[in-house]
């Protein structure tokens, strides 16, 4: 097989560039109807029955493992009761309705039927069917890649970036794992380098504070973080920054194969087009970080 012109950098530009397309569907306020209207608990049901419903009706030891970071006494709660209440079928329609009705309302209709969001859908739809060669491994990818494709445009661009966006996680916790960073530990170093707060991280991922305060102990035993202060304020040792920056790296390059059939113009293309959009999802301030003052 020829070498790939596509670098991992590019790989993670593209990703930059597009995640909130994919990520706005867990914070967009119209899911609380949506989710609602099926029978589930918006909120935390919501989240992972939407997320893991591709799958199937699952456990919740899959979706903890797929999962990886979150707590899994926190998916037990909602899992597998979920299934109880709505298919994964009406699961997976009812995000599909979420993503429609929230693109929808941040872009508006002129951008949603624009030539720009049309050539950017038909870019990441061939991406992700790219990445369909190379699904082993990767089972929320897998999942999605059993759906079908949506017709309209703008939904055509959110499952593509979707399908992407799961590519890339599912080689993540790959080099987690190779890394030997196991769910707690990969929560604590991310905190330790800046990128996020330890006490959002806790609690978006329901962590009580006795288990993250002994995920901390042994991340600092391991010489991966230091912990100062009362307050218990995390920094990444050299060692921890290393080795976060290798799983990082590692991961940008297990995600460079999804966009091979784009090529680099093709990809430079994609972040051209989609960066708008982007910037529209960002400037709503319904994703985390972004919130409106």
């Amino acid at each position: 097989m020829p070498a790939s012109t596509v670098s991992p950098e590019l790989a993670r530009s593209v990703w930059k560039a597009t995640e909130p397309l994919h990520s706005h569907v867990y914070f967009a306020p119209q899911r609380l109807d949506v989710y609602a209207a099926v029978g589930l608990e918006p909120k935390v049901m919501g989240y992972f029955a939407s997320r893991s419903a591709p799958l199937g009706a699952v456990g919740p030891e899959a979706v903890a493992a797929t999962f990886y970071n979150f707590n899994p006494e926190l998916i037990a709660s909602v899992i597998p009761q979920a299934w109880g209440v709505a298919t994964p079928d009406a699961v997976v329609g009812a995000r599909t309705a979420t993503a429609d009705l929230s693109l929808r309302a941040l872009l508006g209709e002129e951008a949603i039927g624009s030539a720009e969001l049309a050539e950017a859908a038909e870019l990441a739809r061939t991406a992700a069917e790219g990445a369909a060669h190379h699904a082993h491994g990767r089972p929320l990818f897998a999942g999605l890649t059993g759906l079908g494709w949506p017709k309209e445009p703008h939904l055509v661009l959110w499952h593509a970036v979707t399908l992407l966006r799961e590519f890339r996680g599912d080689g993540h916790i790959a080099a987690l794992l190779a890394a030997r960073i196991g769910p707690l530990e990969a929560l604590v170093t991310y905190a330790a380098s800046g990128a996020s707060s330890a006490s959002g991280l806790r609690k978006s991922r329901g962590w009580p504070q006795a288990a993250w305060d002994a995920g901390v102990a042994a991340t600092a035993e391991r010489g991966l973080v230091d912990v100062a202060g009362p307050d218990g304020a995390l920094s990444a040792t050299d060692e921890g920054a290393r080795l976060r920056a290798e799983v990082e790296a590692r991961t940008d390059e297990l995600a460079r194969p999804a966009f091979e059939a784009l090529g680099p113009d093709g990809c430079e293309r994609l972040i051209t087009l989609a960066s708008p959009f982007t910037r529209t999802v960002r400037e709503a301030g319904i994703l985390p970080g972004t919130r409106k003052r």
